[in-house]
Protein backbone atom coordinates (compact mmCIF):
# COMPACT_ATOMS: atom_id res chain seq x y z
CA UNK A 1 0.00 0.00 0.00
CA UNK A 2 3.16 2.39 0.89
CA UNK A 3 4.32 1.88 -2.83
CA UNK A 4 0.75 2.18 -4.57
CA UNK A 5 0.48 5.56 -2.25
CA UNK A 6 3.99 6.88 -3.79
CA UNK A 7 3.06 6.22 -7.08
CA UNK A 8 -0.32 7.95 -7.21
CA UNK A 9 1.77 10.76 -5.55
CA UNK A 10 3.90 11.01 -8.13
CA UNK A 11 1.44 10.81 -10.89
CA UNK A 12 -0.59 13.08 -9.23
CA UNK A 13 2.55 16.05 -9.56
CA UNK A 14 2.54 15.18 -13.39
CA UNK A 15 -1.35 15.61 -14.06
CA UNK A 16 -1.90 19.12 -15.95
CA UNK A 17 -5.05 20.58 -16.91
CA UNK A 18 -6.35 20.88 -20.15
CA UNK A 19 -9.19 22.60 -22.35
CA UNK A 20 -11.85 19.99 -21.15
CA UNK A 21 -11.65 17.53 -18.11
CA UNK A 22 -9.06 15.33 -17.63
CA UNK A 23 -9.70 11.42 -18.00
CA UNK A 24 -7.71 8.18 -16.92
CA UNK A 25 -8.66 5.26 -17.53
CA UNK A 26 -7.58 2.02 -15.44
CA UNK A 27 -7.72 -1.01 -17.29
CA UNK A 28 -7.37 -4.38 -15.47
CA UNK A 29 -9.00 -7.76 -14.30
CA UNK A 30 -10.75 -7.66 -10.90
CA UNK A 31 -8.51 -7.69 -8.47
CA UNK A 32 -5.29 -5.84 -9.44
CA UNK A 33 -5.63 -2.86 -7.87
CA UNK A 34 -7.88 -0.37 -9.58
CA UNK A 35 -9.82 0.89 -6.79
CA UNK A 36 -6.82 0.59 -4.56
CA UNK A 37 -4.89 3.02 -6.96
CA UNK A 38 -7.93 5.71 -6.93
CA UNK A 39 -8.30 5.22 -3.14
CA UNK A 40 -4.06 6.36 -3.17
CA UNK A 41 -5.11 9.26 -5.71
CA UNK A 42 -7.68 10.83 -3.74
CA UNK A 43 -5.72 10.84 -0.32
CA UNK A 44 -3.05 12.68 -2.20
CA UNK A 45 -5.23 14.66 -3.25
CA UNK A 46 -6.53 15.39 0.19
CA UNK A 47 -10.22 13.47 0.11
CA UNK A 48 -10.89 12.78 3.76
CA UNK A 49 -13.81 11.09 3.10
CA UNK A 50 -13.50 6.88 2.15
CA UNK A 51 -13.16 6.41 -1.59
CA UNK A 52 -14.81 2.55 -2.03
CA UNK A 53 -15.82 1.34 -5.66
CA UNK A 54 -18.66 2.78 -7.48
CA UNK A 55 -19.64 -0.83 -8.94
CA UNK A 56 -23.16 -0.14 -8.12
CA UNK A 57 -23.82 3.24 -8.14
CA UNK A 58 -21.74 3.56 -11.36
CA UNK A 59 -20.52 7.36 -10.13
CA UNK A 60 -19.23 9.02 -7.38
CA UNK A 61 -17.68 12.78 -7.28
CA UNK A 62 -15.08 14.01 -4.62
CA UNK A 63 -14.90 17.34 -4.29
CA UNK A 64 -10.95 18.95 -4.07
CA UNK A 65 -10.13 21.60 -2.46
CA UNK A 66 -6.85 23.71 -3.14
CA UNK A 67 -5.94 21.66 -6.05
CA UNK A 68 -6.01 22.14 -9.34
CA UNK A 69 -8.86 19.99 -10.09
CA UNK A 70 -11.87 20.99 -8.02
CA UNK A 71 -13.52 17.48 -8.16
CA UNK A 72 -12.44 13.76 -8.58
CA UNK A 73 -15.23 11.83 -10.41
CA UNK A 74 -14.17 8.27 -10.04
CA UNK A 75 -16.51 5.68 -12.70
CA UNK A 76 -16.82 2.22 -12.43
CA UNK A 77 -18.30 1.24 -16.12
CA UNK A 78 -18.47 -2.39 -15.83
CA UNK A 79 -21.69 -2.81 -15.22
CA UNK A 80 -22.32 -0.28 -18.27
CA UNK A 81 -24.07 -2.17 -21.50
CA UNK A 82 -23.84 0.59 -23.91
CA UNK A 83 -21.67 3.75 -23.55
CA UNK A 84 -24.93 5.84 -24.05
CA UNK A 85 -25.89 5.10 -20.28
CA UNK A 86 -23.23 7.34 -19.40
CA UNK A 87 -24.83 10.41 -20.99
CA UNK A 88 -27.71 10.23 -18.21
CA UNK A 89 -25.16 11.08 -15.89
CA UNK A 90 -23.96 14.08 -17.09
CA UNK A 91 -21.04 12.72 -19.33
CA UNK A 92 -20.95 15.94 -21.47
CA UNK A 93 -21.37 18.17 -18.73
CA UNK A 94 -18.25 16.39 -16.34
CA UNK A 95 -16.19 16.19 -19.16
CA UNK A 96 -16.70 19.58 -20.63
CA UNK A 97 -15.30 21.24 -17.17
CA UNK A 98 -11.42 20.82 -17.21
CA UNK A 99 -11.26 21.22 -13.35
CA UNK A 100 -12.86 17.50 -13.37
CA UNK A 101 -10.47 15.08 -13.01
CA UNK A 102 -12.18 11.58 -14.01
CA UNK A 103 -10.82 7.81 -13.48
CA UNK A 104 -13.03 5.13 -15.29
CA UNK A 105 -12.41 1.53 -14.08
CA UNK A 106 -13.14 -1.01 -17.06
CA UNK A 107 -12.83 2.00 -19.72
CA UNK A 108 -13.11 -0.56 -22.60
CA UNK A 109 -16.84 -0.94 -21.92
CA UNK A 110 -17.17 2.94 -23.07
CA UNK A 111 -14.70 3.22 -25.09
CA UNK A 112 -16.00 4.79 -27.90
CA UNK A 113 -17.10 7.93 -26.22
CA UNK A 114 -13.51 8.11 -24.65
CA UNK A 115 -11.10 10.98 -26.25
CA UNK A 116 -7.84 8.80 -27.90
CA UNK A 117 -5.34 11.35 -25.88
CA UNK A 118 -6.66 9.66 -22.74
CA UNK A 119 -4.01 8.82 -19.84
CA UNK A 120 -4.58 4.87 -19.74
CA UNK A 121 -2.60 2.63 -16.82
CA UNK A 122 -2.90 -0.88 -16.82
CA UNK A 123 -2.80 -3.04 -13.43
CA UNK A 124 -1.50 -6.53 -13.52
CA UNK A 125 -1.92 -8.84 -10.91
CA UNK A 126 1.78 -10.88 -10.37
CA UNK A 127 0.37 -12.32 -7.08
CA UNK A 128 -0.82 -11.92 -4.03
CA UNK A 129 1.07 -9.34 -2.75
CA UNK A 130 2.15 -7.70 -5.85
CA UNK A 131 0.71 -5.69 -8.84
CA UNK A 132 2.43 -3.92 -11.88
CA UNK A 133 1.31 -0.58 -13.11
CA UNK A 134 1.84 0.52 -16.36
CA UNK A 135 1.31 3.80 -17.35
CA UNK A 136 0.71 4.75 -20.76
Amino acid sequence: MKETYQIAKDFAGELSTFQKATILGFYGDLGSGKTTFTQNLALVLGVTEAVTSPTFVIEKIYKLKDQKFTHLIHIDAYRIEKSSEMLHLGWKEITDDPKNLIVIEWPERIADILPPDMKKLEFIFVDETTREIVIN
